[in-house]
């Protein structure tokens, strides 16, 4: 989806832009009411009451309300910008350093072409070495991004982040300062750790389903077969009255969980001895 190089310092290195992941979820179309046919989206000129096909638009800047500028494609491939054709490194940083929660967006695999292998695995070497990630830009659809550039198994993979303008911040929202005290007791703060080891394991995304994705499919299956529609209960958002017995329930059932997961695994849970007082 892009072809271009990392500038590294003065070494230049030839790749080519893969996408690292794919949307796979559910997706709908929008049908006619009366007889179910899916609708077309159209470009409609109002001006000119007519449908304008994909290869007449052109794309316009606005400049002030209701007045635009057209651009085309041939002056956005000549802007100038050394970003435009390179992943432009700027620096390295430890990556602890970047909030990847609020500010990471898309990943991308980064290939070397045939005359860029060994410098793409001078950088691989050095990234691995050093423990650091690069920060860099590049220009792609449409827009100059900034950039993370990590090692990700046995290739490059490159983060799209947002830029510091486009995050909100945290004061807008009514949070409690986090030295706030709130009227947490120790014996709820201890119980709701205990909570949180008892349901910690190491992350392995395989054992996780998009549960709503076959949701959906069971739904249209059953529909298409005229077949009785299962349906939830209505939820309601809980409300906790009881913290303390709310948490010691929590524990208690992740540690049953615990058990039947070491009993499916063939294991035998382990029995926790007293101390002789």
């Amino acid at each position: 989806m892009w072809r271009g190089a990392i500038s590294f310092g003065m070494v230049a290195i030839p790749v080519r832009m893969y996408l690292a992941n794919e949307s796979r979820g559910v997706s709908f179309r929008l049908l006619c009411p009366r007889d179910g046919t899916p609708l077309r989206n159209k470009r409609w000129c109002p001006l000119e009451d007519r449908e304008v096909g994909w290869n007449e638009t052109v794309r316009g800047y606005e400049v002030a309300k209701d007045e635009y500028v057209r651009i085309e494609d041939e002056e956005l491939e000549s802007l100038p910008l050394a970003t435009t054709h390179r992943i432009e490194i700027l620096e390295f940083c430890e990556d602890s350093e970047i909030d990847a929660g609020v500010f990471v967006k898309g990943a991308y695999y980064l290939e070397p072409e045939p005359v860029g292998v060994r410098p793409y695995q001078l950088l691989r070497m050095a990234l691995e070495r050093s423990g650091k990630v690069a920060v860099g830009k590049v220009a792609m659809r449409e827009r100059e991004q900034l950039c993370r550039l990590a090692l990700h198994r046995s290739a490059l993979l490159l983060n799209t982040l947002h830029w510091p303008d486009e995050i909100r911040d945290v004061s807008e929202l009514a949070v409690p300062a986090a030295d706030a005290d709130a009227g947490v007791h120790a014996r709820e703060l201890a119980m709701a750790v205990m909570l949180i080891e008892n349901l910690s394991a190491t992350f392995d995304p395989e054992r996780h389903r998009d549960e709503y994705r076959d949701a959906v499919a069971a739904l249209a299956e059953a529909k298409s077969h005229n077949r009785p529609v299962e349906r939830a209960s209505s939820a309601e958002i809980p409300q906790v009255t009881d913290l303390m017995a709310a948490l010691k329930a929590s524990v208690e059932a992740s540690r049953r969980r615990a058990g039947a997961d070491l009993e499916a695994a063939g294991e035998r849970p382990a029995v926790r001895r007293r101390r002789a007082s």
